[in-house]
């Protein structure tokens, strides 16, 4: 029985993108790429200040990946995302506003309250998580992009994960269903080159992630990840591929500027790593092709006076939102009523208490006296006293 080929893989990372972007369409990712680095700034700061609780991943170094990857959705297409997702809500479109106070944990957050830093979920904008589970949403857009299809709907799903996703098994199951089937989805996978503290070499036979597609006979690429506009490209090539039902492995490579977590201090990294990780920042390297191409300090100046505005905004925002009201903890627990369901919140006694008798202090007799536990059946207080006495 004949086979058909392998769709094609290519590696983009050293390749220059053909045409020049405008200076203008420069200067607009910059201030993306900017917002997106001031308000992870702000982000890590607020969690030293115990204003963020839980886990807290910054997308700082990934900013070019983010914009570029955005740029090439439409506004009706659906974006799966791991826990590293800030950048990408405001990519999206929702206010910087809704997404600090999602973090703060006050009830104006973008996913009312109940997201948190990893679990951001807004369904006008299309963005369906946000998911703390490593590869848990994997199977979702997969189900997701079949949904699409099943209704021939003209959306493509983008999902996005870590390099360290590639090795769980709802990776291979997602990818090897969605080539059966013909599905319009794109898996992004954003290769920092370290799972928390485990370089790629490590952890994968095949550290180039992009390779991994001809396994299911689906088109791939690898692309710079620090180049806004070779990462839109790229993007723009996969997504029109998926839109024709065919799915799309995309491999971005972009370092992350700090540990693994606001509480990572990236103790693993040799200074010879973290120098070259530096060199190879983002926005630093948009910076200085802006002045390169005759963009003068003062407008690239202006462009953060105004980022820091609005991420000052931001905060003044989420703190100005009420704090949640702790009795609505479970009002979303089920989709539907169901009977009997528990409600007690974790300072809430396992029994109600029961009533007392009217007069009566607790731990006394009706007569007032201290009431005193009697001993165990069969046994006197001086049996008791020899018995504990014996194993002493």
């Amino acid at each position: 029985m004949s086979r058909a080929a392998p769709l094609p893989s290519h590696d983009t990372t050293t390749s220059a993108s053909t045409t020049p972007p405008s200076r203008e369409d420069q200067l607009a990712r910059y201030q993306q790429m900017l917002l997106i680095r001031r308000f992870e700034e702000r982000a890590a700061r607020a969690y030293t200040e115990a204003e963020v609780g839980g886990y807290c991943h910054l997308n700082l170094g990934e900013e070019a990946t983010v914009v570029g990857l955005m740029a090439a959705l439409e506004p009706t297409d659906y974006l799966f995302t791991n826990y590293r997702e800030h950048g990408y809500a405001l990519c999206r479109g929702i206010s910087p506003g809704r997404i600090m106070a999602e973090l703060y944990g006050r009830r104006d957050g973008v996913s009312g309250e109940w997201g948190g830093s990893m679990h951001l979920f807004d369904a006008q904008s299309r963005l369906l998580g946000g998911y703390g589970i490593v590869g848990g949403q994997l199977p979702l857009a997969t189900g997701a992009a079949l949904a699409v299809d099943y209704r021939s709907g003209s959306e493509v799903v983008m999902c996005l994960m870590g390099e360290g996703t590639t090795n769980i098994g709802a990776f291979h199951e997602s990818l090897n269903i969605a080539a059966l089937w013909g599905l319009p989805v794109v898996y992004v996978v954003i290769n920092n080159g370290t799972g928390m503290g485990t370089t790629v070499e490590q952890s994968s036979a095949e550290p180039e992630i992009f390779r991994r597609a001809a396994s299911y006979r689906m088109a791939s690429a690898r692309v710079d990840g620090t180049d806004p506009v070779a990462v839109e490209r790229a993007a723009a090539e996969a997504v029109a591929v998926a839109r024709t039902g065919r799915p799309y492995l995309l491999e971005a490579t972009s370092e992350r500027l700090r540990g693994h977590s606001v509480v990572d201090p990236a103790a693993y990294r040799s200074p010879e790593t973290v120098a070259a990780v530096r060199a190879a920042d983002p926005v630093a390297l948009l910076a200085a092709a802006l002045l390169a191409d005759g963009v003068d300090e003062k407008t690239l100046a202006e462009i953060d006076t105004q980022v820091l505005a609005d991420v000052a905004e931001a905060v003044a925002f989420a703190e100005a939102s009420e704090h949640p009201d702790p009795s609505t903890l479970f009002d979303h627990t089920y989709a539907t009523p169901v009977p009997n369901d528990s409600r007690r919140l974790p300072g809430d006694a396992l029994y109600p208490a029961a009533p007392r008798p009217a007069g009566r202090t607790p731990g006394t007799t009706s007569s007032g006296q201290v009431a005193r536990p009697a001993p165990p059946a069969g046994l006197g207080a001086s049996t008791v006293t020899q018995h504990t006495g014996a194993h002493a």
